[in-house]
């Protein structure tokens, strides 16, 4: 009677001995293996993923090495230094080991590798090899509609009258706490910017016209409706011939209140668009705070007027073609295809 299948069924342990033995101590049989399985028809990237190799590369110098030099070519060549501590997959298990975010230490990943027998040191060198330490980027939360969202003011604004104008509109606030960026400093010194005890701020309302780069703006106490339906009589009376204007916004709470809504209907010469949520990416005026919070990063004020002068001086230097190379509104998705390649047509 035929005898049932049997199968080898180590421990995670185990097989992590016979890996490194093969790579190891019995590497030159490893390597006769690989001219065998070369033989066989086998390519390098298959024999590397069948043996454990990280890279075919490895299979690749040892084929070419035998066709030289036959067997005698497949043991060790003299070299200079001690071995190379750590297995040959230490790499590809710190790899997958890092895939998976975390706070992850050199001691912490010493540990999550089982304790291998070499120093921290030289754990660290390994890590160097295959990771940098950096911070992770936190990403905004996506809206399920927002390709259905974008696809939707494209086709709007596609079918807008010649001349209308098109501006992109978002706020934010400015502190009298400092914003504090990294930058160069003189060895030995690390600068010491005060705080001023108590933080203040205030709001500014911006929008860009997405075709000359003109940009507006209103600096306030507090964003709230009122001010909101205030600085859209703004953007109204800058363009007066206008058949149209058009502003892109996000879905803050006073751009869709019942006082904006009811301002709204009172001048239908104004349309705002509100974009997908979670999606600030997508609104090139972003980019112009960007610009100006790095302009004053570091520096520290006794006042909040000193702080709101900063910002004038920051929009009175900046020219339109400097705003829309900042802003780039081409890579919105808001904006339909042909105004990437000429701007607004119709402005």
């Amino acid at each position: 009677m035929r005898p049932a299948q049997t199968y080898a069924n180590p421990t995670d342990a185990e097989y992590q001995q016979l890996l490194t033995a093969l790579h190891h101590q019995w590497r030159v049989a490893m390597r006769t293996v690989m001219i065998l399985l070369s033989a066989d028809g086998m390519s390098p990237a298959e024999i590397a993923e069948l043996l454990h190799y990280d890279d075919p590369v490895t299979v690749r110098r040892w084929i070419r090495r035998h066709n030289a030099e036959g067997l005698a070519g497949l043991p060790d060549r003299p070299r200079s230094g001690r071995p190379r501590h750590g297995s040959t997959g230490l790499g590809r298990r710190i790899r997958v080991l890092l895939t998976t975010p975390k706070a992850w230490t050199t001691l912490r990943i010493w540990r999550a590798l089982d304790r291998p027998a070499i120093s921290l040191r030289t754990t660290y060198r390994r890590i160097r090899e295959h990771a940098n330490w950096r911070r992770p980027r936190l990403v905004a939360k996506t809206d399920p509609d927002h390709d259905t969202i974008c696809t939707r003011i494209r086709a709007h604004l596609r079918h807008l009258p010649a001349g209308t104008v098109m501006l992109a509109e978002d706020e934010t606030y400015l502190e009298l706490l400092a914003k504090v960026r990294a930058c160069w400093q003189p060895t030995g010194i690390r600068h010491r910017i005060p705080t001023p005890g108590r933080n203040q701020r205030r709001s500014i309302y911006g929008a860009i016209n997405l075709t000359t780069g003109v940009f507006h703006y209103h600096a306030c106490v507090k964003a709230v409706s009122e001010v909101f339906c205030y600085f859209l009589q703004q953007l109204l009376d800058a363009y007066p011939d206008a058949p149209a204007v058009v502003v892109l916004c996000d879905n803050d709470t006073t751009h869709t209140s019942r006082h904006t809504q009811a301002w709204l209907a009172q001048h239908p010469r104004l349309h705002l668009i509100t974009g997908a949520r979670y999606s600030p990416q997508d609104n090139p005026v972003e980019r112009i705070w960007a610009a100006l919070k790095h302009h004053i990063a570091n520096t520290a004020v006794t006042t909040l007027a000193d702080r709101l002068r900063q910002a004038h001086t920051f929009f009175r230097h900046r020219t339109s073609d400097q705003n829309l190379t900042t802003a780039a509104p081409w890579t919105s998705p808001w904006l339909p295809h042909e105004y990437r390649q000429n701007f607004w047509p119709g402005a």
